[in-house]
């Protein structure tokens, strides 16, 4: 039977050592570039330390309100262009320095647009050496009396360090030293500085960490990596250098060119990512580490864009770690043990700038370059988003790592691996002020990220101290051997000091025996071995009595010991005790510091609130304020038509009342002529009806005179001004169409005559419908006559368009249908009169002059009127204009 293969056990993830509520913030620091003196305008100024503000240029576009806005961002510090790259070292790199020492992981990085100056705060230039060259000078000046020699510390390819023994660390060297070098390495003692970089690491400040453990050795790692098109290179990738064959970065020379091997992303045992195959070297000076850095920046990828000269085409990260390991109990050799060496790193990157295609012309392999440059920056921004959403909505959204190389590989930093710093660089110019606005955007999220503080490094349990008192007691022992008659140095001395000592003796005589009773040479054989023993004994004693003293020696030495260490130990005691009282007071300053930050959260997120709150109510009083700009603009230009419309209803109330006035002398006259009519007809009866009878003779008639019959009297005719001319709609399009307006309650008469238009819209009520498509207008009026009978008149007149959209009427003529019955005559004869055919000879002229009266008379049709196709007939004649 066979047994199951065995499967092997998942791999539990290990806890990350954090401390659990404790949280850093992220530093974000603001560095401000000079202006050049080409660029003419700066849309940003420095407010004070902490604040920079940033306004649109000339030509920019403005916000809805029509003014520019200016806008404010708040950063842990902020250089002017006043400060120097000391100043930015102290502030931002050195705090990182002294915690990677102290056994602490830090990652600085340079963010920025292409040409804010990230290289330069990063490497620096002839005379004003930048961060790292300052890191490095920093790191070697702390650790100078305490390194380790080389080779005692080896990288085991896995993000891990192994220790070696003296022996093997020397046979290391030897091995190294044999093989033939493709740079060879300069003795530390004759090292020469390149002078491309002699004045960047010359730094005059010896700046140091304060408390370094000098019971430790240390030893540093360098390695040098760039991500070119998301892939990851080793820039300190040894090639042989071959004159035939072209360099590794400038492809396209020769055709056997064969480009370098990208790395890829490992995760060690701790969970932390790590390049694999990366090449780290150790270095034991600042000249030898800035060098190796120099190396790789050759090899760096740059190219001159529109913007920059010297553009970075690629993320650089330059790692220095750091192994430090205690010494053993007598303070002479490092500790085998593994787990109590200590590895920290600090990764100082150097960002390559976000840009626009547009603005730096690029094409080919350089808008590839671009393009996976911006979308490595915004896979970081994406990340820093998710983080910040986690954090203060208190959600579990997957945080994108693995979409960029950049990101995964800091991807611990941000999990609380150590501290995060980051330098944001900004060019003042004009031309860069939508990239600033929005990398001054990202900064500002970025500093709402926490990032949980990591543990210290654990308290080897050694006697501290051991490597200074073994190296006192060391010289006491050489001192107190030069009292006695000096050190035992080395073995030729050792060998010295017995040739002496055999010397001191008497010298042994001749033993050889000439004869058989020679009785000399054997008595002073016997005498000289005798001295021998005497000298011999006295030199015993006097050891003795000179080992008794040391012991004696030692002995006090022993008690004053003793005696120290129980005062030391009384000491350490009270120490211990006010240790443990400082650890309560410790404890309770951290509870109340833990009830203070609490309180500083919830006062935090209640200013938030409010500021929010506050933001809320300015962008409403704004919208009111609008509001209440755009109706007093909208009163304003409403009581101006209000008074227009007021002016214009004057105007036209006075035309009416002038009309009507019109219309009343007219009416009064046409009563007048009515009246006169009757008169002429009740003079006409009765002049027939006299004519008639038989005349009688009167003397009154043969005494008077005769009495000349009286005049009719003309009709009256009223100062009309002529009718003014109006454009007519066009009749081009076929016959005229007229609107038959009859009234509802209008009587049919039996006249011979009756009116007949073809082609007419019959209507009972005026409409604007109707007159907007017909061209002629003809009204049905009746009314009744003063002797009883039905006068009906046919009022006919233009339609024209008005400006206002609605239906004018401008009428031109009036035909009257009347019946009469005929004095004298029992009939009534019916009898049909128009305008043209007048009932009297003698009234032709009153009655064409009386149509052209009752003609010039004006009807209008208004359109929306509330009173619907309400009209307006009025018997008045029109104006003359002035």
């Amino acid at each position: 039977m066979m047994k199951p293969p065995r499967t092997k056990p998942p791999r539990r993830a290990l806890p990350k050592k954090t401390n659990s509520g404790q949280k850093d913030p992220v530093g974000v620091y603001c560095r401000v570039r000079p202006l050049s003196p080409t660029d003419q305008e700066c849309c940003i100024e420095v407010i004070n330390e902490t604040t920079v503000q940033l306004h649109p240029p000339d030509g920019c576009r403005v916000n809805r309100n029509g003014e520019y806005k200016e806008t404010q961002y708040s950063f842990k510090q902020v250089f002017g262009t006043q400060l120097t790259q000391k100043d930015v070292f102290d502030v931002v790199a050195k705090p990182l320095v002294e915690d990677l020492i102290r056994g602490k992981n830090g990652l600085l990085f340079t963010y920025g647009v292409t040409g804010s100056g990230k290289t330069y705060t990063m490497t620096g230039s002839p005379g004003q050496g930048g961060l790292l060259p300052r890191c490095l000078h920093m790191i070697f000046n702390s650790i100078r009396d305490f390194q380790a020699k080389r080779y005692v510390f080896r990288t085991d390819d896995k993000n891990g360090i192994e220790v070696q023994n003296e022996v093997d660390a020397l046979l290391e060297r030897q091995k190294r030293d044999a093989q033939p070098q493709v740079v060879p390495r300069t003795p530390l003692g004759r090292q020469k500085v390149e002078p491309e970089f002699a004045d960047m690491i010359n730094i005059e400040d010896g700046c140091k960490v304060g408390e370094v453990d000098e019971d430790s050795v240390y030893s540093v790692f360098v390695s040098y990596i760039e991500i070119y098109n998301n892939y990851i290179y080793d820039l300190l990738e040894e090639i042989p250098i071959d004159p035939i064959k072209p360099k590794w970065n400038t492809p396209g020379k020769n055709a056997e060119f064969i480009p370098p091997q990208s790395r890829i992303l490992r995760e060690d045992q701790n969970h932390n990512m790590y390049v694999a195959g990366c090449t780290e070297v150790e270095v034991k000076t600042t000249e030898e580490a800035f060098d190796v850095f120099w190396r790789g920046q050759k090899r760096r990828r740059i190219a001159n864009t529109q913007l920059n000269r010297e553009s970075s085409r690629s993320h650089s990260v330059f790692i220095i770690k750091l192994a430090q390991a205690p010494l053993d109990a007598d303070g002479d050799n490092v500790l085998q043990e593994k787990e109590q060496v200590t590895l920290s790193q600090l990764s100082l990157v150097d960002l390559a700038g976000s840009e626009r295609t547009n603005r730096t012309k690029a094409e080919g392999s350089r808008l590839r370059e671009a393009g996976n440059i911006n979308q490595s920056l915004m896979t970081l921004r994406t990340c820093i988003e998710a983080l910040r959403e986690n954090q203060l909505c208190g959600t579990n959204k997957m945080v994108p790592y693995r979409d960029s190389k950049l990101t995964h590989l800091f991807k611990n930093y941000f999990d609380g691996e150590g501290k995060v710093r980051m330098i944001v660089c900004v060019n003042p110019k004009a031309d860069d002020h939508e990239e600033s606005l929005q990398v001054m955007r990202f900064a500002e999220m970025t500093q709402e990220v926490e990032i949980a503080r990591p543990v210290d490094k654990p308290i080897c349990g050694l006697t501290p101290g051991r490597r200074y008192r073994n190296q006192a007691f060391k010289d006491e022992l050489s001192r107190r051997l030069e009292e006695r008659g000096g050190p035992v140095i080395g073995e030729p001395e050792e060998q010295a000091v017995i040739e002496m000592l055999i010397q001191s003796f008497p010298p042994i005589p001749s033993c050889e025996l000439l004869e058989a009773n020679d009785d000399q040479t054997l008595p002073r054989l016997i005498e000289a071995l005798e001295k021998r023993r005497r000298i011999r004994q006295m030199m015993a004693d006097e050891f003795n009595k000179s080992v008794t003293s040391f012991k004696f020696m030692l002995q006090d030495l022993n008690g004053v010991v003793a005696a120290k260490e129980t005062i030391a130990q009384g000491r350490m005691t009270e120490k211990e005790r006010a240790i443990v009282s400082q650890k309560a007071e410790i404890e309770r300053l951290e509870k109340k510091v833990k009830t203070l930050e609490y309180k500083i959260d919830i006062l935090e997120k209640t200013t938030t609130i409010y500021e929010d709150e506050k933001r809320t109510l300015q962008q409403d009083l704004e919208s009111h304020q609008q509001k209440l700009h755009r109706q007093f603009s909208d009163k304003r230009r409403l009581e101006a038509r209000l008074q227009g419309m007021a002016t214009e209803n004057a105007m036209k109330w006075e035309k009416e009342c002038e009309r009507r006035v019109a219309a009343k002398q007219l009416e009064m006259q046409n009563k007048l002529w009515v009246k006169d009519e009757k008169l002429k007809q009740l003079k006409a009866i009765v002049t027939e009806t006299k004519s008639d009878r038989p005349e009688r003779p009167s003397r009154e008639k043969d005494r008077d005179p005769k009495v000349p019959a009286r005049s009719i009297s003309p009709s009256p005719v009223p100062n009309v001004p002529p009718v003014h001319s109006r454009h007519r709609r066009s009749r081009s399009t076929g016959a005229e169409r007229w609107v038959d307006h009859k009234p509802s309650g209008s009587v049919e008469t039996e006249t011979v005559m009756q009116p007949h238009v073809p082609n007419a819209i019959k209507v009972s009520v005026a409409s604007e419908k109707a007159l907007a498509k017909c061209d002629k207008y003809m009204l049905t009026h009746q009314q009744l006559a003063s002797d009883g009978e039905i006068e009906t008149k046919l009022i006919k007149g233009d339609v024209f368009r008005t400006r206002g959209g609605g239906q004018c009427v401008q009428f031109t003529d009036i035909e009257t249908l009347r019946q009469e019955s005929p004095p004298g005559s029992s009939n009534r004869k019916r009898r049909s009169s128009g305008s043209n055919q007048p009932p009297q000879v003698e009234n032709v002229d009153s009655e064409c002059t009386d149509v052209e009266t009752r003609c010039s008379v004006a009807m209008e049709m208004r359109a929306g009127s509330n009173l619907g196709p309400g009209y307006q007939h009025h018997a008045i004649p029109k104006r003359r204009k002035p």
